[in-house]
């Protein structure tokens, strides 16, 4: 795949990206750089090897869960700005 200061204009407008010159051609070094490896990677050659979803093999690397003392509600919302009927009251987000 071939990257052109072209390319990079416009992945940055579909992207609504507002670039500098500057910056478009220093993105354009960074892809054209990402591109080679992975064209590197394409030409490695991996017949016969098995296929495996992550480079090393990771069984539930997650502790355990434990039951462990946590604050009362009350005491939770002691700390609040605003509190409405035992809950945390947060300006609106979504309209």
């Amino acid at each position: 795949m071939e990257i052109t200061p072209e390319l990079i204009h416009r992945l940055s407008q579909l992207s609504r990206l507002a670039l500098t010159p500057e910056e478009e051609a220093r993105l354009e070094g960074e892809l054209r750089a990402m591109v080679g490896f992975f064209e590197q990677l394409g030409e490695l050659e991996t017949e016969g090897l098995p296929e495996m979803p992550r480079p090393v093999e990771l069984h539930n690397i997650l502790r355990p869960d434990e039951v462990r003392p946590s604050l009362e509600p009350e005491e939770a919302l002691s700390v609040a700005i605003e509190q409405e009927e035992g809950m945390f009251r947060v300006p609106r987000v979504i309209e």
